[in-house]
C-alpha cells in the first residue's frame, strides 16, 4: 500500500513538472544551469566517441564548451540564448569538428524557443538555423548530404516537439482554468442556497413567534384583566380558558419550531429518531387552526375556503404563512374584538387569490420602527412568482390581497 502511494505521488509530481509553464518554474537560473553543465559533459563525450576522425583542437574544445554556456539563460531570453550560440557553432563547424557533438545544447535550445514562443516565431528560427546549417556544412563538404538530412531531420523533429508541448500545456491550463471556475460556480451556487435557505427560515421563524407571542400576549391581557377588574367576583373558569390557550399557543409553537430547526440538523441522526421532528409544510387544511388561535385572542373571524386540487405544498404553505400573518396584525394592531373576513380561493385558471380584511387600525403611524411582516408576506408571494397588496381600505380597516400562481401537482397513485 505504501508503495503505491508513492508511485501515485511520483507521477503526480512528474505529471506536474510536465504540465507546468517552464517560464513559472522555481529557481530557473540554477536549474538552467546544471541542464548547461550536462550538456557541456554530453557534448565533450559526444565529441569524443562518435567522429575520432574529427576530434576538435584546442580552439574547437574551446567553442564547443563555451556553446553550451548560453544555456543558463535559455528561459530568461530563449531566443537570444540560440543567437548566442550561433558565433560559437559557425567557426566550430567551419574548422570541420566532430559536426553532431554540439548537438544536445543546440537541441535543448531550440526546444526552448518552440515552446515559449508562438508558432510563427518557431518556424521564423528553424528556417533560419537550417539556412545558417546548411550553408555551413555546403561550403566544408558538398558531399555531405546525407548527414546534412540526418541532421535537418533532427532540428525539425525538435522544434515539432517544442510546438506539440506548447499546445499540450496550453489545453491543461485551459482544462485546469474551466475546473477551476466551474468549481466557483458550484461554491457560489451553495453558497446562495444557503443564503436562500437561511432566509426562508427567517421568514418561518418570524411568522411562527411573531404569531405566537402576539397571541399569548393578548391571552395574557385577557386574564389579567379578570384578575383585576373584579377580584371579588373572580371567573376562574375564563382564567383557566385563558391559560389553557395559552398552553395550546405554547404546545403549537413548540411543535413548528422543531419543525422548521430541522433543517439545521447535520443529518447524523437517524431517521427514526426524528419522526416526531419532521412534518409537512402548512397548507389550506391548517387555516382553521389559526382562526381558532385568532378566536381565542378576541378576534371574529370569517373565514372562506376554496382550495383548487392539486396545489402546490409551496403555494399552499405561502399561502397559510399571508394569512397567518395577517391575522396576527390584525390582533396586534386592532386588539379584540376585530372583525376579520379571510377569503381564499382560485383567481382564473393558475393563480390562488388570498384576501384578508379587518376593521382595525392597521400599524400604528407613530414613529416607531416598522416590523418586518410586510415585507416578509411580499417575499412569501415572490418566492411563488406572484405579488401582494398591503394598506389601509378607503372606508376604514386593512387589506392584505395576494397573487399566488400555482401549477397543479398530479396525485402520485
Amino acid at each position: 500500500m505504501a508503495s503505491v502511494s508513492r508511485t501515485t505521488r511520483r507521477r503526480e509530481r512528474i505529471l506536474a513538472v510536465v504540465n507546468r509553464d517552464p517560464m513559472e518554474a522555481p529557481h530557473k537560473t540554477r536549474t538552467d544551469a546544471l541542464i548547461a553543465g550536462g550538456a557541456g559533459a554530453l557534448c565533450v563525450v559526444l565529441a569524443l566517441l562518435t567522429d575520432p576522425a574529427r576530434t576538435p583542437d584546442a580552439l574547437g574544445w574551446v567553442l564547443l564548451i563555451a556553446s553550451a554556456v548560453p544555456i543558463v539563460w535559455r528561459r530568461r531570453s530563449p531566443l537570444l540564448a540560440l543567437l548566442a550560440m550561433i558565433p560559437l557553432l559557425i567557426p566550430y563547424h567551419a574548422l570541420d569538428n566532430a559536426h553532431t557533438a554540439p548537438m544536445p545544447q543546440t537541441w535543448i535550445a531550440l526546444y526552448t524557443v518552440a515552446v515559449t514562443g508562438r508558432p510563427l516565431r518557431t518556424v521564423l528560427t528553424g528556417v533560419g538555423v537550417l539556412s545558417v546549417m546548411v550553408t555551413v556544412v555546403l561550403t566544408i563538404n558538398t558531399h555531405e548530404g546525407m548527414q546534412l538530412l540526418r541532421i535537418s531531420g533532427w532540428i525539425v523533429a525538435v522544434l515539432f516537439c517544442g510546438v506539440d508541448m506548447r499546445v499540450y500545456r496550453q489545453y491543461m491550463a485551459s482544462v485546469l482554468e474551466r475546473a477551476e471556475r466551474a468549481e466557483r460556480t458550484r461554491e457560489e451556487e451553495a453558497r446562495r442556497r444557503v443564503a436562500e435557505e437561511r432566509l426562508r427560515i427567517a421568514r418561518d421563524l418570524h411568522d411562527l413567534l411573531a404569531h405566537s407571542i402576539t397571541l399569548i400576549g393578548v391571552q395574557t391581557s385577557v386574564a389579567s384583566h379578570i384578575l383585576t377588574v373584579d377580584p371579588d367576583r373572580l371567573d376562574r373558569r375564563a382564567i383557566a380558558a385563558s391559560l389553557e390557550d395559552i398552553a395550546d399557543t405554547c404546545r403549537e409553537a413548540r411543535a413548528e419550531l422543531r419543525t422548521t430547526l430541522e433543517v439545521l440538523r447535520d443529518g447524523r441522526h437517524d431517521s427514526h429518531d426524528r419522526h416526531d421532528a419532521e412534518g409537512p409544510l402548512p397548507d389550506l387544511a391548517a387555516l382553521p387552526g389559526l382562526v381558532r388561535a385568532a378566536e381565542a385572542a378576541g378576534a371574529h373571524v370569517d373565514l372562506a375556503v376554496r382550495a383548487p386540487a392539486g396545489l402546490a405544498p409551496a403555494t399552499g404553505a405561502a399561502a397559510y404563512r399571508i394569512v397567518q400573518e395577517s391575522l396576527t396584525n390584525a390582533v396586534r394592531h386592532a386588539g379584540a374584538g376585530v372583525q376579520v373576513r379571510v377569503a381564499v380561493a382560485p383567481d382564473g385558471g393558475n393563480a390562488l387569490r388570498v384576501t384578508v380584511i379587518d376593521d382595525g387600525t392597521g400599524p400604528p403611524k407613530d414613529g416607531s420602527a416598522p416590523g418586518f411582516g410586510i415585507v416578509g408576506m411580499r417575499e412569501r408571494a415572490r418566492s411563488t412568482g406572484g405579488t401582494l397588496d398591503a394598506g389601509p381600505r378607503p372606508g376604514g380597516g386593512f387589506e392584505v390581497s395576494a397573487l399566488l400562481p400555482f401549477q397543479e401537482v398530479e396525485a402520485t397513485p
